[in-house]
């Protein structure tokens, strides 16, 4: 997954660098919540780790700003934080966090969480499909995916159903092609 890390202290950041890229990441890491949103803008990433804390930008602006972007896809968003610092979980929240970690860091933890992110981050992309199938052409029986290419029908229905597609007829076709025959 493409990972952004927003964290302040150097130290922290390269440690959540390495741990990241160590898992098989792709992971940049900035200094401030300013310069996290900069760079998100010019290559949104799929998660974002922030230091709840930062100077010039902490983590709760900038969750907000993301979430203001309406990026194509779901940005899961986890927050580290200090344990005397359960006082701003709700603030966290409420600005479109999905996750907390404690610091120092917990690479258990931090793996337990990436997994979380990655079942969420694959839903929301199934979500999106299936909302693709709305605009479906009825001509060639094609819908418009979330990268905005036109699929056939079939290719989102069979993963969606664990099972071999296999076309019904409704009730009112049937009928009708019944009616059809007998003419």
């Amino acid at each position: 997954m493409r990972i952004l890390v927003a964290e302040d202290d150097p130290v922290s950041g390269e440690v959540l660098r390495h741990s990241l890229a160590s898992l098989g990441h792709e992971v940049t890491v900035t200094a401030d919540g300013q310069q996290a949103l900069e760079a998100f803008q010019k290559s949104p990433a799929e998660v974002v780790v922030t230091d709840l804390m930062m100077p010039v930008m902490d983590g709760p602006e900038l969750c907000r700003r993301i979430r203001q972007l309406g990026c194509r896809h779901y940005v899961y968003v986890v927050f580290l934080t200090m344990l005397d610092r359960k006082a701003r979980y709700l603030e966290a929240m409420d600005a479109g966090a999905d996750d907390f970690l404690n610091k120092p860091l917990d690479r258990e933890q931090l793996t337990a969480r990436l997994r979380v992110a990655k079942r969420i981050l694959s839903m929301h992309q199934e979500l999106n499909d299936l909302r693709g199938a709305l605009r479906f052409c009825p001509g060639c029986k094609c819908y418009c995916d979330s990268s905005e290419t036109w699929r056939p029908l079939e290719e989102l229905l069979e993963p969606a159903l664990n099972a071999e597609f296999k076309p019904r007829i409704c009730p009112e076709c049937e009928a009708r092609l019944a009616r059809t025959a007998v003419d």
